[in-house]
């Protein structure tokens, strides 16, 4: 198993890729909480807000252990959903922004 394979396994049994869903609008954003940052990311568009996301994309990666972690979570039904309203949105969004 090599270093990213132990990571992405580490983040799904931990519960660490979550999906965060503001009703009733249902909008949705993905995060995925590493040691010290939470990423934003979309997998459905194969995007993370990691440092080694830009890195890697530029050396030819298509992805990062993050997204694979998100890709893992959802095969596995192990995605850890945290329902809001939808007043909670623009606070939270901002909140996930500072911390980019």
């Amino acid at each position: 198993m090599n270093k990213d394979s132990g990571r992405v396994q580490s983040l799904v049994s931990e519960k660490r890729v979550k999906l965060h869903i503001f009703e009733p609008t249902q909008r949705k954003i993905w995060t995925v909480v590493g040691k010290s940052n939470e990423h934003w990311i979309d997998p459905d568009c194969g995007y993370c807000s990691c440092p080694g996301f830009y890195f890697g994309k530029l050396n030819g990666k298509t992805m990062c252990y993050h997204l694979e972690s998100a890709q893992l979570a959802r095969t596995e039904n192990q995605v850890e959903t945290i329902i809001f309203s939808d007043d909670e949105f623009s606070g939270f969004l901002s909140a996930l922004i500072s911390n980019l």
